[in-house]
């Protein structure tokens, strides 16, 4: 058994871990923080904390960047309507576009910025010739999975298969 001395108090840690297991299996079993702060003598908002401390996550952001992309729209209302947080998908024309209506300083700046944006996302999906995606694979901290639409230079806009970006998705959504 470990004990603590705190001021005239003696502390055991043993009772601690059984009190906070009691809650956490009550909540998981469906009682409310009300409920459980009850029956265990404790404070909702002690209850809440606890789960606040201990959590690891509500559910995973995701992000998504793709270019050359021929059904971009088509693409963008999947993504929408399974609840992606960040969308960046762009045909070749807006991508050479983007490339090259700023100076190689606002380019540089922009490339940045998107980059720690996107890196603060836990899942992000690639769309892109293959060199693009070792690269973002190289960039990106989280999990990155890659969707494949050719060999790199892609010059023209490729076709993104629906069906498997939503399947990709649904999986992405059933690990939460």
């Amino acid at each position: 058994m470990e004990f603590f001395r705190i001021q005239h108090k003696i502390i055991s840690w043993e009772k601690i871990d059984k009190t906070l297991k009691k809650a956490l299996n009550m909540r998981a079993r469906g009682f409310s923080q009300q409920e459980t702060a009850d029956r265990l003598n404790l404070d909702r908002t002690f209850i809440s904390r606890l789960e606040t401390l201990g959590e690891l996550r509500k559910g995973q952001s995701i992000a998504c960047i793709g270019f050359p992309i021929l059904n971009k729209d088509e693409v963008r209302e999947i993504l929408e309507n399974e609840g992606v947080d960040f969308i960046l998908l762009m045909s070749e024309e807006e991508r050479q576009d983007f490339i090259h209506h700023r100076s190689g300083k606002e380019l540089l700046n922009e490339i940045m910025d998107l980059t720690a944006r996107v890196r603060s996302y836990e899942v992000v999906i690639c769309i892109g010739s293959d060199e693009r995606l070792k690269l973002m694979e190289g960039v990106l901290d989280g999990q990155v999975i890659s969707i494949e639409i050719g060999t790199s230079p892609i010059t023209e806009d490729k076709w993104v298969d629906p069906t498997e970006l939503r399947k990709i998705l649904r999986s992405i959504k059933s690990a939460r």
